[in-house]
């Protein structure tokens, strides 16, 4: 049975279904997501094992419980502060729609052009923006020391565009994880097409494309949201999108040829 290979074979249907299976028990156990959301959970998850590669769940898996972590850290302290999503912190379809459509889509893309390869680190790129801006914004809400990111100005807490030293740094540490997870997937998947040292750069510009995407976004609040002319998820597609094509530029630019 292979289970090394992308796309709709046996050995990859079958371990994406396993583990399918594992993310509903523990997002109904742990309540990370209601039951809208563990549906358009599993659909997306599906999408990414069997299009993509179970590997490539496994990355999904680790932003969504990494996140729920996140969100549940000092939660009733958020909550008091008006800074709480749900008043129990699980997430919904929204959220997963705002944050795992676009990687899915890079799973469809990946199928149809049978290019895994190159569709990890495009995939964990994007994943790498939406975990760095959900750290930033779930752990840099309760710091006090914010600053808008067009002008340097104080500001309050919690505003689109702000930012502040431990939200950044949150920022980072949430890029930096998705980069490992997809280090043990090229790994598991892809090792022979490049050496190490192809390998680790390519994990080193998923944390960096991550963490620049979260500034990205901040940008996009403080421009856009804040006057009206996108909404939350509409600033998260953009910035998400800037990840993928980042990774997909630098990926065409023939620096690893």
């Amino acid at each position: 049975m292979d289970v090394l290979s992308g796309g709709l074979n046996q050995g990859n249907l079958i371990v994406t279904t396993v583990l399918l299976f594992g993310l509903v028990i523990v997002s109904r156990q742990a309540k990370m997501l209601d039951k809208p959301g563990i549906i358009a959970a599993s659909a997306l998850g599906f999408v990414v094992g069997a299009l993509g590669h179970w590997t490539w769940l496994l990355i999904l898996l680790g932003f969504l419980l990494a996140s729920h972590k996140a969100t549940k850290w000092r939660f009733e302290e958020k909550r008091i502060r008006g800074m709480s999503e749900s008043e129990d912190g699980h997430r919904s379809y929204g959220n997963v729609i705002a944050n795992g459509g676009l990687p899915g889509i890079v799973a469809v893309l990946a199928f149809f052009t049978n290019d895994w390869h190159n569709g990890l680190w495009m995939f964990s790129a994007a994943v790498a923006v939406a975990a760095s801006d959900t750290f930033a914004s779930e752990i840099g809400c309760l710091d006090d020391n914010v600053r808008m990111i067009t002008t340097m100005k104080k500001c309050e807490p919690g505003i689109n565009g702000g930012f502040s030293p431990s939200g950044q740094k949150a920022a980072f540490v949430g890029s930096s994880m998705i980069a490992v997870l997809a280090f043990f997937a090229w790994m598991a998947t892809n090792a022979h097409m490049d050496d190490l040292q192809t390998g680790l750069l390519k994990v080193v510009l998923v944390a960096i494309i991550g963490w620049l995407g979260c500034q990205m976004d901040s940008l996009l609040g403080a421009v856009f949201e804040n006057r009206g002319y996108l909404t939350k998820g509409g600033v998260n597609g953009i910035s998400i999108t800037f990840g993928m094509l980042a990774m997909w530029a630098i990926l065409s630019s023939g620096l690893f040829a």
